[in-house]
């Protein structure tokens, strides 16, 4: 495949909460790309869409988009995963470079089929793993490689809320078999993460059960065991549907721990329209950094900044020859493979 575009020319397929909230804000603020296209069917979204980003086409679907791909460098799916496989092939066959929202596939097969193809064929394909750059994420990792904590015995990592109607979107419709169920997608962040901090998996265990509104089959609240050669005892739990959440990290070492309470602020900030080139944007409060120590109230570790734009800085860097990918398909291929075991058992 020959070089990208400058500035790299791309392509936002689906303008749901992936598209609207997360990439279409982040590609649109990098110099380093264009937005040109986005698709969506939904009249109300295009409209937005159009409102938001006046210079990009706004089609109604992706076979009008892979029409225009020799005048494209890259395709972001921010569509449901049940997608994911036939407009990544598609997107992969024209040429194009892609980005896979997570849950990346809904089969390893599929996933594997894919990395394969994109081989072949000289394109880049990764996965939009954006929770490795949370801010909280990246201050724990910093403690963690500057020894703050000591030996790394237990890591609890909770992402919980309370949404008891659902999320309103095809989260709350998706069978399993379509990538649906909240460990498929909260699942895909939080193992992700603990593999990034701990690395490999020798042993896996995980619960599942549905309260609704999602189909049957379709896990709303998941917990996760995950044993790393490293030694260390990952426990994950994903909720929508907690009236009161757990803290979101819960690290014990063998000089000291870390909590953290409070989900990171990028998401939230996106959704109101904040730029990423804002000042504040990614600057958690100090009401919510974590604290270290032993016994007693411990104390506030500074928050590192969150850093979402850092996926396509990486990306753009990539694409051009300077770099490796933000993320390995492989490592979203290891993530899901864990998933796909524990659907399979619990």
């Amino acid at each position: 495949m020959g070089a990208v575009s400058t500035p790299i020319r791309t392509a936002v397929v689906g303008f749901g909460i992936s598209g609207k909230v997360f990439h279409a804000p982040l590609l649109a603020a990098d110099p380093g790309y264009s937005l040109d296209v986005i698709v969506t069917a939904d009249p109300q979204r295009a409209a937005q869409a159009a409102t938001l980003y006046p210079s990009a086409q706004i089609l109604p679907t992706p076979e009008a988009m892979f029409e225009l791909a020799e005048d494209l460098d890259l395709v972001v799916l921010g569509t449901p995963p049940l997608t994911h496989f036939d407009l990544a092939a598609t997107a992969i066959a024209h040429g194009l470079n892609v980005v896979v929202d997570k849950p990346f596939v809904t089969t390893t097969a599929h996933g594997e089929e894919l990395v394969s193809r994109a081989a072949d064929a000289g394109a880049h394909l990764t996965v939009f793993q954006n929770r490795r750059w949370d801010a909280d994420f990246l201050t724990l990792q910093k403690l963690i490689r500057a020894g703050a904590l000591g030996q790394v015995r237990s890591f609890e990592s909770r992402f919980e809320w309370w949404r008891p109607d659902g999320f309103g979107n095809w989260r709350d419709t998706a069978s399993l078999a379509e990538g649906g169920g909240i460990l498929h997608d909260l699942g895909a962040h939080l193992i992700d993460q603990a593999i990034q901090l701990f690395g490999a998996v020798t042993e896996s265990y995980g619960e599942t059960a549905n309260y609704g509104p999602s189909p049957e089959g379709a896990d709303t609240e998941a917990f996760v065991s995950l044993l790393h050669e490293s030694g260390v005892r990952s426990r994950l739990w994903m909720n929508g549907m907690a009236a009161q959440a757990g803290p979101r990290f819960h690290v014990l070492g063998s000089a000291a721990g870390y909590t953290k309470w409070g989900l990171d602020s990028q998401e939230p900030a996106l959704a109101a329209g904040m730029s990423p080139t804002d000042p504040a944007y990614g600057v958690e409060p100090r009401n919510s950094w974590g604290v270290l120590g032993t016994s007693g109230p411990g104390t506030p570790v500074p928050a590192a900044r969150g850093s979402y734009p850092r996926f396509y800085t990486e990306l753009a860097a990539a694409l051009q020859g300077q770099g490796p990918l933000p993320v390995d398909p492989a490592q979203s291929l290891k993530v899901f493979g864990i998933i796909e075991k524990i659907h399979a058992f619990a």
